[in-house]
């Protein structure tokens, strides 16, 4: 079993900004792209930070209401600043968090979960910028067809690591959620096909009444007598 990796669904032109650059040829770069944020890169080409239109706008959620009815939104001196900047050195939210193009999908995802971020530049081993992947780009592992979902399951999960004879396992796929069912030889392999099921790339759920042959879970150990030593 291989999960696609970052390589696989990432944007390898990237369209990036210096720390100079000025506010308004973002905006344009935002504009002519069609996306929503960039890296800003060093002179050696290495990801110090990212520039979205939320920090953009956060210039505009500081002003004053036009007709002088609300104020703008307050801030804090470092939030400020940023909404003050006129480059996108002071706009950049920094520093940059990265992915490597040898992850796996689901790494890089964990990765956007845990920092909160939509984006990854994607670095080389010496931190270069060689792409970039989004939450949208993960996304692609679900469009996989249920039959090719299938046939992984079947073949890697079933056959080669759990080596179960064919038709033991009954498996289908429909809109990524699988169903398993069938007989195996013991009953702690139940959560285990399941896991490994769930692992695949595409599945959305598992769901499973698959029986078993031997409850090797109910097993009770007995402990050995107490050995007492003459004196």
């Amino acid at each position: 079993m291989q999960h696609r990796s970052v390589h696989d669904v990432m944007t390898q032109e990237v369209v990036t900004a210096r720390p100079d650059t000025p506010f308004k040829e973002i905006a344009a770069l935002f504009h002519r792209n069609d996306i929503t944020a960039i890296p800003v890169v060093d002179d050696q080409e290495r990801p110090i930070g990212m520039v979205s239109e939320a920090d953009l706008l956060r210039k505009e959620a500081v002003l004053p209401d036009p007709e002088g009815r609300t104020p703008g939104r307050w801030l804090d001196a470092a939030d400020r600043a940023r909404a003050e900047a006129e480059t996108a050195g002071g706009l950049m939210t920094s520093p940059a968090v990265t992915a490597r193009a040898s992850w796996s999908v689901p790494e890089a995802a964990r990765a956007m979960d845990r920092h909160k971020v939509k984006r990854l530049p994607v670095v080389d081993e010496v931190g270069r910028l060689v792409g970039i992947v989004s939450r949208r780009d993960l996304l692609q592992v679900f469009l996989r067809h249920d039959a090719a979902i299938r046939e992984e399951i079947v073949h890697d999960v079933l056959g080669q690591t759990l080596w179960l004879a064919p038709g033991d396992v009954q498996v289908v796929v429909h809109d990524g959620v699988v169903t398993l069912t069938g007989r195996l030889p013991r009953r702690s392999l139940v959560p285990i096909a399941e896991q490994l099921c769930r692992a695949v790339d595409g599945v959305v759920a598992v769901h499973q009444t698959l029986d078993w042959s031997e409850d090797d879970t109910d097993v009770h150990l007995e402990h050995p007598r107490a050995y007492h030593a003459d004196r």
